[in-house]
């Protein structure tokens, strides 16, 4: 049975008074593992939103498979809804499936095959039996099982609460849902956002073996690099969105190249540009008509300079015509990339050589176990390991916001700063502007604007809501770094006791 594509045409998009898209078309067809991709605001999330039906475009059209799904970056379950629930809506259809496999063929083997009946039921379990092995339904409750083991929510029970799970639990189970399901043509925002190392590769698996469309927005370049079969940059561009063929290794060969090719054709036409300028200006000056004669231009100079001024006249209208056309026409400057430039992400602790944070014999009951622990002013600590390992509480007890069992030293008047996977915004209408400036104060907002950041746009600090789940750390509330403490004994032989936990 032929899977219809995804088409979108024309697609325009207007938010807070900025088009985010701007006739943008999109053809997805089944096969096709499209990536998009583009810095944070060019609009990838909107692009999916449109053909997903959770928002209508300002104007264009969009033609999409009956049989589509859409994985949000926001869980879009009940948080009283159990994981059982959630289980047995993503396998709803492919239980139907199977439970009408069976009525159609009961009615079959009862109707007699020179009935006028028999050709229409023959038919309809056709089509349900194609539907089944798209959807490869007699497989599904192991699928199930297979894709929950693979994101890392095995060990879940079926009756818990959904409301109960991290935010990263509710995210793969999402996903995990979507995966069970199987649909004809899936949009993924963000797919592997709180997946680990394992899970991402599972994933990749998964979605490679899908049969239908399926289209992709995220900074993950591993995960485009593996899945890819074409790719859609809308990041700004001389002539708009680009489509590139291949993964994400072949798109960033050509996107350099291209870079390189507009900016080479940008400063040649600002070069051509100023020569125009420059040339048009002293043309116009060489024929001005009060300029003084020379001794030796007297002799026959009303006939000698009527014909230069009418071929000097004419340079200097080639000159105009030539500069006028191409400042209408000429290429827009290629924008500046957003790099990160925080300089230093914490000040430099003076005085004591104590850590500025240590652990020792930590517990949180059933998500963390830690023997020791320091991080000094000098450290930078990557926090590795797979889901469920606790990176994610080991940050929390190290900024203070989670208690635990054992010892915890932190030096005095410190301030820890804690980024996390879910950020709300006490009022989410205010400006970008507005909320880091409300986080920081006025004073170290000036000192520190967000622009310089290299994290936004100056386009776009002001529109009506955040443009990104994620905010300027909270005074008091990321980690600086750190490092594995030594063992007991080295710590004894070279380091003062430490001092009574806080």
């Amino acid at each position: 049975m032929p899977q219809p594509a995804l088409l979108a045409h024309d697609l325009v998009r207007v938010l807070g008074g900025r088009r985010v898209l701007d006739g943008v078309c999109l053809t997805a067809s089944p096969g096709h593992r499209i990536g998009l991709i583009g810095e944070n605001g060019v609009g990838k999330s909107t692009l999916l939103r449109l053909p997903a039906g959770v928002d209508e475009p300002d104007a264009g059209s969009v033609t999409r498979p009956r049989d589509l799904d859409f994985l949000d970056q926001e869980m879009p379950f009940d948080t009283d809804s159990t994981l059982a629930a959630v289980l047995d809506e993503a396998l709803r259809e492919a239980r139907e499936d199977l439970a009408e496999l069976d009525r159609f063929g009961e009615e079959l083997a009862r109707v007699p095959e020179d009935d006028p009946g028999h050709q229409e039921l023959l038919h309809a379990y056709g089509t349900r039996l194609e539907r089944a092995r798209h959807r490869e339904s007699w497989d599904a409750d192991r699928r199930a099982t297979r894709v929950l083991e693979g994101l890392g929510l095995g060990a879940l029970a079926y009756g818990r609460k959904l409301g109960s799970l991290s935010g990263g639990q509710r995210g793969r189970l999402a996903l995990a849902a979507l995966l069970v399901r199987r649909p004809s043509a899936l949009l993924l925002d963000e797919p592997t956002n709180h997946l680990d190392d394992d899970g991402a590769g599972f994933l990749e698996g998964q979605v490679r073996s899908l049969p239908g469309t399926v289209v992709a927005a995220g900074h993950d370049r591993a995960f485009l690099d593996a899945v890819s079969t074409d790719l859609i940059d809308l990041d700004p561009a001389v002539e708009g969105p680009v489509r590139y063929g291949g993964n994400y290794s072949a798109y960033l060969a050509e996107k350099h190249a291209e870079r390189r090719r507009w900016e080479r054709h940008y400063a040649e036409e600002q070069e051509e540009l100023e020569e125009l300028r420059e040339s048009a200006g002293v043309i116009a000056h060489r024929v001005a008509p009060d300029r003084n004669r020379a001794d030796n231009e007297k002799m026959g100079y009303g006939h000698r300079v009527g014909r230069v001024q009418n071929a000097v006249a004419r340079r200097v209208r080639n000159a105009t015509r030539r500069l006028a056309e191409l400042e209408r026409t000429q290429v827009t400057e290629p924008p500046r990339p957003l790099r990160f430039a925080a300089g230093d992400l914490a000040r430099q602790a003076e005085g004591s050589p104590q850590p500025l944070v240590a652990l020792r014999d930590v517990r949180v009951p059933g998500r963390l176990a830690l023997d020791g622990l320091e991080v000094t002013a000098s450290d930078r600590l990557l926090v590795t390991g797979g889901n469920g390992t606790g990176k994610s509480t080991l940050l929390a007890v190290l900024a203070g916001v989670l208690p635990a069992e054992g010892e915890v030293y932190r030096r005095r008047r410190l301030t820890v700063g804690l980024l996390t996977q879910d950020t709300v915004f006490e009022r989410p209408g205010r400006t970008v502007r507005d909320t880091y400036e409300l986080s920081l104060g006025p004073v170290r907002a000036q000192r520190v604007p967000l622009a310089s950041l290299g994290l936004m746009r100056e386009t776009d600090l002001d529109r009506p809501r955040p443009v990104v789940r994620g905010a300027a750390p909270t005074p008091g509330a990321g980690l600086v770094g750190g490092r594995p403490a030594p063992p007991a004994a080295a710590r004894r032989a070279h380091e003062p006791p430490l001092p009574p936990p806080v």
